[in-house]
């Protein structure tokens, strides 16, 4: 468990910087320059994720049941996977409806996901891992959010106030389109099935199904 925690602080904390200190986010990248800002951040991710990963495998071994869950979550969980697979594509595809309208669909699967695996899993390692994910996930979108009200705020400002150079009115975006929202339906369907009927017992050695 310990380090399965030392994963989650890891990641979870390399992905919540500008969450928590945007500020220093940006003074970090002028300061050390916008590669090598990065480079630290993926190196420490990566260590996360592998902690996170191994810790996760070896705290399962040691069973430590906090509640059973009943079969009807488990097929909530499959349904809710169908939209998390969605919302996932969704990041990718530009121009689609669901990111058109959400703007951070890449969080809200993430959201689903955990959401989806504490239902279906009732062991304190599954508790820990994707109860800090789900809670991580509704903080970063709440904070996403924030700051795109701020961003259309400035936008609303420069405009009132008549920016005398108008590349500092940030361009309109684009209008969302009806086949790149059924190409991210597709992809997220055929993700979903792919991972429910095979992936997932390859991966993790149980079937969602079963």
């Amino acid at each position: 468990m310990t380090w399965l925690i030392i994963g989650l602080v890891l990641f979870l904390g390399a992905h919540s910087i500008r969450m928590v200190a945007d500020a220093w986010r940006t003074q970090a990248i002028a300061s050390w320059g916008e590669k090598p800002f990065k480079g630290v951040y993926t190196v420490i991710a990566l260590v996360g994720f592998y902690a996170m990963v191994t810790g996760y495998a070896e705290a399962r071994l040691q069973t430590v049941a906090l509640w059973t869950p009943p079969i009807a979550t488990r097929h909530v969980s499959v349904l809710l996977m169908l939209f998390a697979s969605v919302l996932m594509a969704a990041a990718y595809v530009p121009r689609n409806h669901l990111k058109m309208r959400m703007g951070h669909p890449m969080v809200l699967s993430v959201k689903v996901w955990a959401l989806a695996h504490l239902l279906a899993n009732g062991n304190l390692a599954d508790v820990v891992l994707f109860g800090s994910f789900l809670a991580w996930s509704v903080f970063n979108f709440k904070a996403a959010r924030a700051r795109d009200r701020a961003a259309a705020q400035e936008v609303l400002s420069l405009q009132a106030a008549g920016a005398e150079n108008t590349s500092d009115i940030p361009v309109a975006i684009p209008s969302a389109n009806t086949m790149a929202t059924l190409f991210t339906l597709l992809i997220g369907v055929a993700m979903w099935a792919l991972f429910v009927f095979y992936l997932h017992v390859q991966l993790v050695g149980v079937s969602p199904m079963g």
